[in-house]
């Protein structure tokens, strides 16, 4: 860890490097927990859930932010060399696989099913009509998509490739499962109070 903090030097070490990256998301964790903190003690008047909206709204930020920041950070050539597309299902991970073997495959996979773990876990616990795996689905596959193009568009040295897409949106699919048990439930229906009869004669 301390070969890695000296190694973030000036601004381009802290905000274009995944060391940079990771180092100010740990720092900014307590200002994170703030914010929950004072959403939460702010919407306590509303009589609302409150802890739980907060800290959704701050999750899907704080756990979102840093994997897309660290996608999108250009590459040794980039702006030299034209954007790079893959759209062969996976072949990137057989790829990947094949010429860096277990451990890096994995470090890989795992990576990309994080960048929208948070969105997944946090949107059905924040937003009743995300409350849906198919709609956390589709709603982390377009994320990916936006990603992956503004990586093909900026010319970042990156390969646009449907593998991520796919598993961005794994990702973000089993972490909505995994927060399934806390979805707000449907209010019961109230019974319909009976119409007022009325008289013979009419009113």
């Amino acid at each position: 860890m301390g070969k890695g903090i000296r190694m973030v030097k000036g601004w381009h070490g802290w905000l274009g490097t995944f060391n940079g990256v990771v180092l100010i998301t740990m720092a900014v964790l307590p200002l994170a927990a703030l914010v929950v903190w004072a959403l939460a003690r702010r919407r306590r008047a509303t009589g609302s859930m409150a802890l739980r909206m907060s800290l959704a709204e701050v999750g899907i930020v704080y756990g979102t932010v840093p994997w897309v920041w660290m996608i999108m950070l250009p590459g040794d050539q980039a702006g030299a060399v034209p954007g790079r597309v893959s759209l062969v299902p996976l072949r990137d991970l057989l790829t990947i696989v094949s010429d860096g073997g277990p451990l890096t495959a994995t470090v890989q996979v795992v990576g990309n099913l994080l960048v929208f773990a948070a969105l997944g876990f946090f949107a059905p616990l924040r937003f009743a009509a995300l409350a849906s795996v198919p709609r956390i689905l589709a709603l982390a596959a377009a994320g990916s998509v936006v990603v992956e193009a503004a990586q093909y568009v900026l010319r970042l040295d990156r390969v646009s490739s449907v593998d991520d897409v796919l598993l961005n949106a794994a990702g973000a699919g089993l972490a909505a499962l995994a927060s399934r048990p806390w979805w707000p439930t449907a209010a019961p229906d109230r019974p319909s109070r009976p119409a007022p009869a009325h008289s013979a004669g009419g009113a």
